[in-house]
């Protein structure tokens, strides 16, 4: 049984193959559910964010529960196996544990040691509990992954600072054009990436923020948290209009702001206007770049941006890699005294069937005791049983997965007659 991560995230695959792959969170659990009932798949969890799209799945068969994956990813983005295949990766068994605890813990993020990943992680694999996809092996897993998170941003500074998507496009929003007072940002979108691009603008101060949403309430409610102001949808082509800059981050799966739809917005306005593209899939038409005073930026460009200010954060990688490290050994150390648990639990309960027989057998030279002399000697034949397999389980535990421990194992199997 192996455990296996295939994958495209922010490095392997450019931006437009990326958001093929992308998976809706409201399309999340069909996915993992339908990936689960594949031949070569026994437990699965689909981590996709705006970064990277990874399926993590037990399987008995690496080959085969790689192909089911990528043909997966083939089926979501329309994609043949030869334009996909170039930016798959696929990793397993220890390996692959290592590559979730590093996600977890911020160090495959676009942004060194971003904090939403950890909620995008948790959010996945709960999706895989309710789908009857994640079971044992995942479920401790990815309980240990989000241990290893946390120990990440308590022990070491790699979350300080800019430290998500949506607080670094804000930075980068003023590294480009500079300080934000007097400006009006339209943020599109008060899902989660929505909502900390708002709260980010709302603590560096100085902006009006307008906040336009689907759903007029989420919108009213993040407005009112930021001290901003609420626009429906209908009066997008206002607030465009009425916007210096304009951050989109949401999870719509086609384009919002359109060339015609922004160009009409701004048909008698001169005034440069900057677009920020968070979203993925994107939500700005790429052509909206080609009209005049108006600069686009994507998650590619923020992401070249970011790499630019790793500096202060770089020296805690290596801290925080010293953990990942040492999660990963005490996971397997778990995981392989789990693997001994069941042989465990058959010599104790092979023992103690020889017990109870044992007792029953002498029941007739124990009949001038009463029930509570019974008692006395029931419990005093289980302490004896227990005390005479201690070592031996302390053993079989202790040296799973090594060759004394597969030697001690088999001993046991065959002196216990346990088959």
């Amino acid at each position: 049984m192996s455990i296996l991560v295939v994958g495209v995230n922010h490095r392997s695959g450019p931006l437009p193959l990326l958001e093929r792959v992308t998976i809706a969170p409201e399309h999340l659990g069909k996915a993992v559910a339908g990936l689960a009932q594949r031949d070569n798949v026994r437990e699965a969890v689909v981590l996709s964010t705006c970064n990277r799209t990874e399926v993590y799945v037990v399987a008995e068969l690496f080959h085969g529960a790689y192909g089911d994956v990528r043909d997966l990813l083939c089926e979501l983005g329309d994609l043949s196996i030869d334009e996909l295949t170039p930016h798959l990766y696929s990793q397993h068994d220890t390996s692959a544990i290592t590559h979730l605890f590093e996600v977890a813990a911020g160090l495959d993020s676009a942004v060194l040691g971003e904090s939403e990943i950890l909620g995008q992680v948790r959010a996945a694999w709960e999706t895989a509990q309710r789908e009857g996809a994640a079971r044992s092996t995942l479920n401790q897993l990815f309980r240990s992954a989000l241990s290893t998170g946390k120990r990440a941003r308590s022990e070491t500074g790699i979350a300080r600072g800019t430290a998500s998507i949506s607080h670094a496009a804000v930075e980068m929003i003023t590294d480009t054009i500079g300080d934000l007072s007097g400006k009006r940002v339209l943020v599109v979108g008060a899902g989660s990436m929505g909502e900390g691009v708002a709260v980010a603008l709302h603590r560096a101060g100085g902006a009006d923020i307008l906040v336009a949403n689907r759903s007029a309430g989420r919108g009213a409610s993040l407005a009112e948290r930021v001290d901003g102001v609420a626009v429906g949808f209908d009066r997008l082509g206002e607030a465009i209009a009425a916007s210096d800059v304009i951050v989109a981050g949401t999870g719509a799966d086609q384009t919002l702001l359109t060339r015609s739809l922004v160009g009409d917005a701004r048909r008698d306005n001169t005034r440069p206007l900057y677009v920020v593209d968070i979203g993925v899939p994107r939500n700005v038409d790429p052509d909206v770049a080609d009209l005049a005073g108006v600069a686009l930026s994507n998650l590619d460009d923020l992401r070249d941006w970011a790499d630019r200010g790793l500096s202060h954060r770089a020296g805690e990688a290596e801290r925080v890699r010293s953990i990942v490290g040492e999660e990963v050994e005490n996971y397997l150390v778990e995981s392989t005294a789990r693997q001994a648990a069941p042989l465990v639990a058959s010599m104790h309960e092979a023992a103690d069937r020889v017990r109870a027989r044992e007792v029953e057998r002498f029941g007739s030279r124990l009949g001038e005791l009463d029930a509570r002399q019974r008692e006395s000697v029931d419990a005093l034949t289980r302490a004896i049983v227990a005390k005479l397999l201690h070592e031996p389980s302390v053993r079989l535990k202790a040296q799973a997965g090594t060759p004394q421990g597969e030697r001690n194992a088999a001993a046991i199997r065959d002196l216990f007659d346990l088959g």
